[in-house]
């Protein structure tokens, strides 16, 4: 073993084993996380409250903690529990993660006065595990004002920069290791080497996490939790529901029905797409409940976003509840609830964004326990998930659509009205989008209405009608993002036939905010 625990918690991986991060409020958490997995080892972002005896009993392969905006050394400074370091894992720290391990373990951690910002170039010194093979000199991506001038007992400096004199550094003895720079983003070229020797040569991780892998457990979690009950699922048409539901087809057959809802708040064309797409593709019972007035009833008046989150969830739940009632009282609903909307719905020590109607806003007394086969997961594991189980092209790769709809799309009360001339722009919005070859780079591109009128002129007169707004946002997973450069020709076809097409707008503008700060959806 290269640099492992040395008689640590636990053997070498069974091919299930998960590596934790320790989020310390770094913006790259999630983005760790993200590159663990690439590397086909499962993980998983957990609070730093977490202590020593939760670390125990849940076993991982080895812990990274992440960045953050604080100093070690502040009053308020984001702290761990030490016996963390005597657990007997591996421990990877970064960039904050590095300082905070070299302060708990007796090094000394100051501000220099100096700072590093951007590409910076380090040198290796010394024997090391996790910089072995690499160059000797190599470009590292900083972020940081302190730095760790002493290593603790038991460490050597591994690496350097001008403004880091312990750029890196490790205890082989006990598997600890400590990155200034960060390894996950990619304007540190040789990040992902690096990050791989901790996972492979110091946590001997296999690299076992896969699609296959993720169907394989999913499908033995369901059949030993469900039995011969039956479940049925709530089917969008977007891609998330249509793997969940796949996967729980994959387990339990005909034991599943799947219950398309359609509250009235989708696209254009959207409820007939998604039953011919579905009964094409699959044998597995659907039943179509038409609901747009239920919905719309209970949204009447309705203008805060949180709220309609909450009553479109809890409608949902009951219509399922009363559907349910038909297919042998099932008592397991499927979600296709992601790992960002949870993150993103405020859990564990994670603020609250915004309440998924999926997550925070389920009702607390319904009647169903949920199955939830892609709570793990993000958006491209998803995808890649649809993809070996063989789902058409057009339903994996489909643009996210959110569970609410467009009720969240429409900023203020939702009203047919708006509705309806919210669904002809979109439509024009996605056929320009399609027709230019850009849907499937875009991540999401739609339309948002708010509640206002502008004055416009058309015809020589006056109109005094909605604006429109173009959101079209490029991603990975959904946790950042950036707006789109959509070619000025595109958007120029979008706002034109949107203010001839669609009577009750008159003006278009394009939202070029990235997220953060601001989030994809307006609300």
């Amino acid at each position: 073993m290269a640099g492992g625990a040395g008689g640590g918690l636990r053997p070498r991986s069974d091919g299930n084993d998960t590596v934790l991060v320790v989020d310390f409020g770094a913006q790259y958490a999630q983005l760790i996380a993200r590159r663990v997995r690439e590397a086909h080892v499962r993980s998983e972002i957990v609070p730093r409250s977490i202590t020593a005896e939760d670390v125990k009993q849940r076993r991982p392969l080895g812990l990274i903690l992440s960045g953050g905006p604080a100093s070690v050394y502040a009053e308020d400074a984001y702290r761990m529990d030490p016996g963390l370091l005597d657990v007997g894992i591996p421990i990877l720290g970064i960039c904050y993660g590095h300082q905070l391990l070299a302060d708990l373990a007796g090094g000394e951690v100051v501000n220099t006065g100096g700072a590093e910002y951007g590409n910076t170039t380090l040198e290796v010194v010394g024997d090391s595990v996790l910089l072995a093979e690499l160059p000797s000199s190599q470009q590292v991506w900083m972020s940081h004002r302190d730095q760790v001038t002493g290593v603790p007992p038991g460490f050597v400096c591994v690496g350097k920069s001008d403004g880091s004199a312990v750029a890196a550094m490790e205890d082989r003895g006990r598997a600890l290791y400590g990155l200034q720079f960060h390894p996950e983003v990619a304007h540190t070229p040789r990040g992902t080497e690096i990050l791989k020797r901790f996972l492979y040569d110091v946590c001997e991780a296999t690299p076992s996490w896969t699609s296959h892998s993720i169907i394989e457990s999913q499908v033995a979690s369901i059949q030993a939790r469900v039995g011969d009950k039956r479940v049925i699922c709530g089917l969008s048409g977007g891609v998330d529901s249509a793997v969940a539901a796949a996967i729980v087809a994959e387990a339990i057959g005909q034991q599943l029905t799947c219950i398309f809802v359609d509250h009235g708040l989708l696209r254009a064309g959207e409820a007939e797409q998604v039953e011919e797409a579905f009964r094409a593709h699959s044998d597995v019972d659907l039943i179509h409940v038409k609901a747009a007035d239920r919905f719309l009833e209970q949204l009447e008046g309705v203008t805060d976003p949180e709220l309609k989150r909450n009553i479109i969830g809890e409608t949902f739940i009951r219509v399922f509840e009363e559907a349910a009632a038909g297919v042998g009282d099932a008592g397991f609903l499927v979600q296709g609830t992601l790992y960002p909307d949870v993150i993103e719905s405020g859990s564990g020590s994670a603020a609250t964004i915004k309440t998924h109607h999926n997550v925070g806003g389920l009702p607390e007394d319904m009647k169903f326990e949920l199955i939830e086969p892609l709570r793990d997961l993000f958006k491209d594991e998803v995808r890649a998930v649809g993809e070996e189980l063989g789902l058409p092209v057009e339903i994996v790769w489909r643009q996210p659509f959110p569970g609410p709809g467009l009720a969240v799309r429409i900023i203020g009360e939702v009203t047919l009205e708006r509705l309806e001339v919210l669904r002809a722009a979109d439509a024009i919005i996605v056929e320009e989008i399609r027709r230019a070859g850009l849907y499937r780079d875009i991540w999401q591109a739609f339309g948002v209405l708010p509640a206002i009128k502008t004055v416009g002129v058309q015809g020589d007169g006056r109109t005094y009608a909605y604006p429109l707004i173009v959101r079209a946002v490029t991603s990975e997973d959904a946790m950042t993002a950036d707006w789109a450069r959509i070619p000025y020709e595109v958007l120029e076809r979008i706002s034109s036939r949107v203010i001839n097409e669609v009577p009750g707008i008159n003006r278009v503008a394009y939202d070029i905010s990235s997220k953060p700060p601001a989030t994809i959806e307006w609300e």
